[in-house]
This record gives structure tokens, C-alpha cells and sequence, in this order.
């Protein structure tokens, strides 16, 4: 939902960093190799409990997520592959912290499952819904030129949210899967956007 604001405001201080790491041993696809497996870290050790050491991993994963496109952009790359593995690397992240918490959460709090599920359900047709319009939108000439390597529609539950709600969960474990409930009832809602929004788009 405040994506674009973001990457409006936040635009200058990411490629001043991507500036400081613009270095030949540095390449996008490591970076994003490096949020990846601290996305995977992540997810570890919340499933063992390790509540502040998941949340300073995710952010730090976070962080490297939002690097690898400036620094792309600087070297004047092609999105081709390193877009593809992006996108991949995050879904990877995306459901494997998921899972940790969910591990984590009922071992430590007899926390249900079920909601867990249902978040991860709701990723599953949200990703479907824009990842099929980015790929229809190529072929029909109707692309979101946005800079980022796919074409996204914006929904209530974007980006930013994801990584709010995400913290949020390591912060209180113990309500985690309470907060679990209400955010896949966001993603539902967002997916649904999505599902008409793209629709018409392509009508």
C-alpha cells in the first residue's frame, strides 16, 4: 500500500548505498544471494526460538533485498535473470519465515497452526494474481514500468507491510499467531484487489 511512497523517499539513501558497494566482488545476485540465505536464517531461528536473532536477521535481509536493484541499475544490467532470482529468493523467504514462526510459536506458546496456513495460502493466490499479470501484461504490451523487473499491482498488502508484519511477529511471538489471523485476512483482501484490478487492466 505505501510502496511507491517508499521507493520515492527511500530512493536516494539506497543507491547512495549501492554506490558504496558498487565493487567488482559485489554483484546484485550476490546480494540477493546474501538476503536470501539471512532470509533462511531468519526463519531458523525463530523455529528455534531465537526471537531477536530471527528479527535482526529478517531485517538485515530486508535490507539486502532492497539493495540488489540499485546496484543493478547502476551497472546497467538487464533484468532477465537477476529479476528471476529475486523474485524467487523472496517467495523462498517469504513462506520459510513463515514456517519458523510457526514452528517456533507452537512450540513455545502452543500456538495453532491453522493460521499459518491461511497466511500462507493467501501468499500462494496473491503471488499467483500478480505474477500472471506480469507475465500476460509482457506478451499483450501492457507492462507497469515502475523500475522494478515485473510488472506489480499495487494492493493493501505490499512490500513494506510484509516485512512490518513479519518484525511484528518476532517482536510478540506470543500473539503471533493472533497477528497471523488479521494478516491473512489483509492478504485475502489484497489479493482479491488484485485479481479484479489486473483483470480489467487486461480486458
Amino acid at each position: 500500500m505505501i510502496d511507491s511512497f517508499l521507493r520515492r523517499h527511500l530512493e536516494g539513501p539506497l543507491d547512495r548505498c549501492a554506490s558504496a558497494l558498487d565493487r567488482p566482488a559485489i554483484t546484485p545476485d550476490r546480494i540477493t544471494a546474501a538476503g536470501l540465505v539471512l532470509g533462511l536464517g531468519s526463519a531458523v531461528a525463530a523455529g528455534l526460538q531465537f526471537w531477536l536473532l530471527a528479527l535482526a536477521l529478517w531485517i538485515v535481509s530486508r535490507s539486502a533485498d532492497g539493495l540488489d536493484g540499485p546496484l543493478a541499475r547502476r551497472r546497467v544490467t538487464t533484468a532477465g535473470a537477476g529479476g528471476f532470482f529475486d523474485i524467487t529468493a523472496d517467495f523462498v523467504v517469504y513462506g520459510t519465515t513463515v514456517v519458523g514462526v510457526a514452528v517456533g510459536a507452537s512450540a513455545a506458546y502452543d500456538a495453532p497452526w491453522w493460521p499459518f496456513l491461511l497466511v500462507l495460502l493467501a501468499y500462494y493466490i496473491n503471488g499467483t494474481a500478480f505474477l500472471a499479470f506480469s507475465s500476460i501484461a509482457e506478451r499483450t504490451g501492457r507492462t507497469i514500468d515502475d523500475g522494478r523487473s515485473l510488472s506489480f499491482l499495487g494492493g493493501l498488502a505490499e512490500g513494506a507491510e510484509t516485512i512490518a508484519v513479519h518484525s511484528l511477529w518476532l517482536l510478540l511471538p506470543g500473539i503471533s499467531w493472533q497477528i497471523a489471523v488479521v494478516w491473512a485476512a489483509v492478504v485475502a483482501l489484497s489479493s482479491t484487489q488484485r485479481i479484479i484490478a489486473g483483470y480489467r487492466a487486461l480486458s
